[in-house]
């Protein structure tokens, strides 16, 4: 009976924190994620599969981090960075977190126009009433009510493993493909290794750790419930990566393997998907990029919004009322109208636009993991919960391997490979 209750007690106490990790993990597959996932598996099919077990374990690694010093310190990331190293750092993090964010959210709303063009609708209608469903979802709901609506739609994304099961794959090659990388030679194309920055930045984007640090420390989660809030994190991950490993798969069993290379959007690699994997496989591979883009058009902004204001030293928070906190509210409002009218104008290349932005993500992620690293590692900050040796060797790991693959594109730029 003490073993029972012993096991209750630990999934009421993981029920009770569950949530940031989960849901920052999850937004990964976003609009923006899809169409690089998408593009991955397209234009190199399995090629890129070898990622996902070390960007799993460096997502884990990076978001337990960010967790963990949320819980023992009670202070978002722009807090700590402001505190410890200075204003003018985090102003200038702040605006490259700002300028990289927005792009994800023209992706975003570019998922929202395509998810439903795919049904005939408008993007001249869709786009406008779903900038202000977001809105108001985030304005007008206190914290625990948007975060259900959050997790619930989290759960969505499991269409996408539906989907790819039902594009019978080659499974034996897709398997053998994630633990066996590429000839060396692939290294030297510009493409490929564009895309395997895209693909680290849409999985540990910058803006992650932002918001997850900032959300462990507004639903209160201190040192004592810190062990049931790693599950959090460590399922998050995980499952959002199952999820990416499956729309590669997909595209790859589709797409890929009928000559499909090149993705105009992510509707394109949904009508691709209707005549190779049936009628079932298109809806629900618009239904997901759909939910995934309204689900990531609500946080991204909202990352952002915690960011600028924590670096600023303003109130933030969706706990709190518009009169409370107005300029967080503000720059989030401006954020969704600004990011929905770039969408509304026409002609625009919007599938380049995102996969340019996981790119920079990836680019600009170093800058990031190496704050967090600094902060963590202080004793007089983190006490016993500082680093261990195994966590700070992954972490620095990701950090010099994605500063060697930007600096290795930036080369092949210059030298013209192909």
């Amino acid at each position: 009976m003490g073993f029972l209750k012993r096991q209750k007690l630990r999934i009421l106490l993981f029920l009770a924190v569950v949530g940031p990790g989960f849901i920052t993990a999850n937004v990964d597959n976003d609009a923006n994620g899809i169409y690089t996932y998408s593009a991955a598996g397209a234009q190199f099919g399995h090629l890129l599969l070898w990622t996902m077990i070390p960007v799993t374990v460096s997502l884990i690694v990076v978001q337990e981090i960010c967790a963990r010093m949320g819980a023992v310190t009670g202070k978002g990331l722009s807090d700590l960075i402001r505190e410890e190293f200075g204003f003018r750092v985090t102003f200038f993090m702040m605006i490259g977190i700002l300028l990289t964010n927005f792009g994800n959210v023209v992706g975003e709303f570019a998922g929202i126009a395509g998810s439903l063009e795919l049904f005939g609708l408008s993007k001249y209608i869709t786009v406008p009433i779903c900038a202000v469903i977001v809105w108001l979802i985030v304005v007008k709901g206190q914290y625990k009510s948007v975060e259900k609506v959050f997790l619930a739609a989290s759960f969505f994304y499991v269409t996408y493993i539906v989907a790819g099961v039902l594009a019978k794959p080659a499974w034996i090659d897709a398997l053998v493909a994630t633990i066996k990388p590429p000839q060396r030679e692939m290294f030297h194309h510009q493409e490929y290794l564009y895309m395997v920055i895209g693909v680290v930045g849409t999985t540990i984007a910058p803006w992650m750790q932002f918001y997850l640090q900032s959300s462990i420390v507004e639903k209160g989660i201190t040192k004592r419930q810190y062990k049931a809030s790693q599950l959090d994190v460590i399922s998050g991950c995980i499952f959002t990566d199952v999820v990416a490993w499956f729309i590669i798969v997909a595209c790859a069993a589709t797409l890929y393997m009928h000559g499909y290379r090149n993705i105009a959007d992510a509707k394109d690699a949904a009508q691709a998907l209707r005549p190779l994997a049936g009628d079932y496989a298109y809806i629900l591979f618009a239904m997901g990029l759909f939910n995934a883009s309204l689900f990531a058009a609500s946080i991204l902004p909202l990352s952002t919004a915690y960011t600028v204001c924590e670096g600023l030293g303003f109130e933030s928070g969706v706990s709190k009322k518009f009169g409370e906190a107005p300029v967080f509210y503000w720059l989030y409002t401006i954020l969704i109208v600004a990011g929905a009218g770039v969408i509304l104008t026409p002609n625009l290349p919007l599938i380049k636009i995102s996969i340019l932005s996981q790119v920079v993500n990836g680019a600009v992620l170093p800058f990031v993991l190496i704050f967090m690293l600094l902060l963590v590692n202080k004793k007089e900050l983190m006490g016993e919960h500082v680093n261990s040796r195994l966590f700070d060797v992954i972490a620095w790991a990701t950090t010099v391997i994605m500063i060697g693959l930007t600096l290795a594109w930036f080369w092949t730029l210059r030298s013209g490979a192909g």
